[in-house]
């Protein structure tokens, strides 16, 4: 079991390498196959679907060339999902026949009963992802050496609340001390084997992953000064309200625009700042995880972490402009076809006359066949964005990751099996468990 490569801390200077040798095109087909047996089966095969797709994805990561082992069990996702479906269904009833008494009782009104619900619902949301996370690295394996996460959900739950509502109230200028602190939270309680990780580092070092956002955002607040107030676009003094309405009215019927309008280029300044904003949340997710892996030690082990902010942008871009492409021309060809094999009057309720369907098919087939072209569609987003932002971005995340020392690991030992029964049922409820 031991290894001159794992155990010494001066035979590479680069540390300990992580590789990633799969291929895009196995992949796609994958993906294809188990999203296939996920339609035909109605969403039930999607336990076994993810289970294989997470074995792909963690054999394909390799440290040191060894590779990473995902083991956890579809129908142990399948039995965790109808265990919290009924503890939620019991839990969300209850809350919400209280919260609609009072809300009636007080206030005379369903409003205050449906927004409490709703705010009700939030401190599950926390609470699964911390289950979801505890139950991938309970099931994830290198070296035959278990990874684990102490029990702590409900903590990290009022944590995350407490977090969000400093948050706001700053306006989101402490967002980076949320993101420090309760990724330090999960951190100290994740271990590989006997070890035990630690998050270093201090929330502030997180405002240079939000540069490109603060920024952006800059541009945003200053194109909006510069364009309404100190030079702005509608240059009439004596100009009212109804002159700028009865102009907006006269343009919408074809006329010419009243209002004596110039520079109207310089709204592309607004254009720029959301594009950057965009870029600016994507540049902050990933390279403030870059920041805070760097920070990451357990006794004898370091991680150090190249991720580029620029070139996880891009995969994004370049990922989601294709996925989303050929989801549109997949709706667009749903509609034309519902309209061949309906007839436009079905598709537009009458507007355009009654004209009937240009294929001569029974209703029922018509149907039938317009839910699978349906379903298809985003069998196909789902495939293209899974090889094309998801591989890409873990095959760059794997490579960019190396451990400088690593002579700690001759001294880990293996933990006990971590064993709860609902799994990943809380995140699959609520729709938190879709992601790799």
């Amino acid at each position: 079991m031991s290894d001159v490569s794992l155990t010494s801390p001066t035979t590479d200077p680069a540390g300990l390498l992580v590789y990633f040798v799969g291929t895009r095109f196995a992949l796609f087909w994958l993906a294809l196959k188990t999203g296939f047996l996920t339609v035909i089966t109605l969403g039930f095969y999607r336990f076994w679907m993810k289970t294989r797709m997470r074995r792909w994805f963690w054999s394909a990561i390799r440290p040191g060339g060894h590779p990473m082992e995902y083991v956890g069990d579809p129908w142990e996702k399948l039995l965790g999902f109808f265990i919290a479906v009924v503890i939620l269904t019991f839990y969300i009833g209850i809350i919400n026949l209280l919260v609609m008494f009072v809300s009636f009782s007080i206030f005379s009104s369903a409003s205050v009963g449906y927004l409490a619900s709703v705010v009700g619902v939030i401190p599950l949301w926390f609470y699964a992802q911390y289950r979801a996370r505890r139950y991938v690295l309970a099931r994830t394996r290198w070296r035959g050496v278990r990874f684990g996460l102490e029990k702590g959900a409900w903590g990290y739950a009022w944590r995350a609340l407490v977090h969000w509502a400093v948050t706001l109230l700053t306006v989101g200028l402490l967002w980076p001390r949320m993101t420090f602190w309760l990724e330090k939270y999960v951190t100290d309680r994740t271990y590989f084997g006997s070890a035990r990780l630690n998050q270093g580092g201090h929330w502030a070092m997180l405002y240079r992953a939000a540069i490109p956002f603060i920024l952006s955002l800059l541009v945003l607040v200053g194109g909006a000064i510069w364009v309404f107030w100190l030079d702005p676009i509608v240059v009439s003094a004596d100009m009212t309200t109804d002159d700028i309405i009865r102009s907006v009215e006269e343009m919408m019927d074809g006329g010419a625009a009243a209002l004596p309008v110039v520079g109207v280029e310089r709204l592309g300044i607004f254009l720029i700042g959301i594009l950057g904003l965009l870029y600016g949340a994507i540049h902050y997710r990933f390279v403030s995880k870059r920041l805070m892996a760097n920070h990451k030690t357990a006794d004898g082990i370091t991680l150090h972490s190249r991720l580029s902010g620029p070139r996880v942008a891009s995969i994004y871009v370049l990922g989601s402009v294709i996925a989303y492409f050929f989801l549109v021309l997949g709706v667009v060809g749903l509609v034309i076809f519902a309209m061949l094999t309906l007839g436009p009057s079905a598709m537009l309720g009458g507007a355009m006359g009654d004209f009937g369907a240009a294929v001569d098919l029974p209703k029922s087939i018509a149907v039938l066949l317009i839910a699978v072209f349906y379903l298809s569609i985003f069998l196909l987003w789902n495939v293209l964005y899974s090889t094309f932002v998801t591989f890409p971005l873990m095959r760059h995340i794997a490579q960019t990751l190396s451990l400088p020392q690593r002579h700690g690991l001759q001294v880990i030992s293996q933990r006990a099996r971590d064993e709860f029964a609902e799994a990943e049922g809380f995140a699959e409820a609520l729709d938190l468990g879709a992601a790799i």
